[in-house]
């Protein structure tokens, strides 16, 4: 989990930093962090568009310039051609349900996170998907 919470220091974002490292058999698959996509300027350049609008954490996550950090250690792995079936995850946040969605297509089986995210639809999905949970301190 240290990984993670250094990775997340890479973010750019204004409301959290994020980090993940998908990791099998004891090996670092790939790492991400909260971000907007490449060639987009960052949000501490613009300005965060979910606080301009008045947007609460945990919703409409589509009014948001940035990827979240599982997603973005899921194209990373996609990018450099790894597979990640079978893969667990190191996350400083709870996913959200988009996430989780992502995350269970993914053939990712195990789930380690700290911090609760508003969010109980995502465990929901992950506990009917067989998704190993682990929250750490």
């Amino acid at each position: 989990m240290e990984i993670a919470r250094v990775v997340s220091t890479r973010s750019t974002c204004l409301r959290r930093q994020v980090g993940a490292v998908l990791v099998k058999n004891r090996q670092i698959l790939a790492t991400g962090y909260n971000g907007v996509p490449r060639g987009i300027a960052h949000c501490d350049e613009r300005g965060c568009l979910r606080d301009r609008l008045g947007i609460p954490s945990g919703e409409r996550h589509e009014l948001c310039r940035g990827l979240h950090a599982e997603q973005n250690a899921i194209i990373q792995a996609a990018y450099h051609g790894v597979a990640v079936n079978g893969a667990e995850i190191y996350v400083t946040l709870q996913p959200c349900v988009t996430c989780a969605k992502t995350l269970i297509n993914a053939g990712i089986v195990a789930v380690y996170f700290c911090g609760v995210y508003p969010d109980a639809l995502s465990m929901e999905m992950f506990e009917e998907a067989g998704t190993r949970l682990v929250q750490m301190g």
